[in-house]
């Protein structure tokens, strides 16, 4: 005669076996993320891709980027901090709170942040548009080699705002550029056109030749 007894044991042993192995698989596929190293954050700021990363990375270093952006002021990942609030990736949306951590990376010099606040104040992003900020962000952003500021700078230029005076410094930044995209060489060779028919012949030389 089955004892029951013994039934429910096996039963019971079984599902605790079971469990155990669900448990275990779970953990092996639960890999812990490192934290990215600030060349690395940097390279995906470069390329837009820090937001992407943090959401495939299923959001497991949101304190990690947090403590690095407020304890250690760390400009890029303030900026990506601040970009994470701003757009509510992973926490709660604060617009404002997010461009105070963008605001505070573009403090530190860093020409994407640079870059995202003059971007923003041009097109009105968060902010109402003020072209006159938007170049004072801009200008700064293309000093450090940022193409994308200097683009933007020449678009700016182009529309009839900023000084005259600041036409000489864009145009030799533009000059010097290097990108291997095809696209990209036209519009800068365009710009270039544009500003040389504002300058005198004698600037654009010593632009070209590095001497501005």
């Amino acid at each position: 005669m089955t004892d029951p007894r013994g039934i429910m044991q096996r039963l019971f042993i079984a599902i605790l076996l079971t469990i155990t192995q669900v448990i275990s698989a779970s953990a092996a596929e639960l890999t812990a993320v490192q934290i990215y190293s600030d060349n690395v954050l940097l390279d995906l700021i470069k390329e837009n891709k820090h937001l992407s990363q943090v959401v495939i990375d299923d959001c497991q270093l949101v304190q990690d980027i947090e403590a690095r952006a407020v304890k250690s002021q760390m400009p890029s990942y303030q900026f990506l901090w601040g970009d994470m609030l701003a757009y509510g990736v992973c926490i709660k949306k604060d617009v404002p709170l997010g461009l105070h951590y963008m605001q505070a990376a573009a403090d530190q010099g860093l020409s994407e942040a640079l870059e995202q606040m003059g971007r923003y104040y041009h097109v009105g992003k968060f902010v109402q548009v003020d072209i006159q900020q938007a170049i004072i962000f801009l200008k700064e952003s293309a000093a450090l080699k940022n193409l994308k500021a200097q683009l933007r700078l020449a678009n700016i230029y182009s529309d009839g705002h900023g000084s005259p005076l600041d036409f000489p410094e864009l145009y030799a930044q533009l000059h010097q550029s290097v990108t291997d995209d095809k696209k990209e060489h036209q519009v800068i060779a365009s710009h270039l056109a544009k500003l040389e028919n504002k300058l005198p012949t004698r600037v654009v030389n010593a632009a070209k030749s590095g001497k501005y």
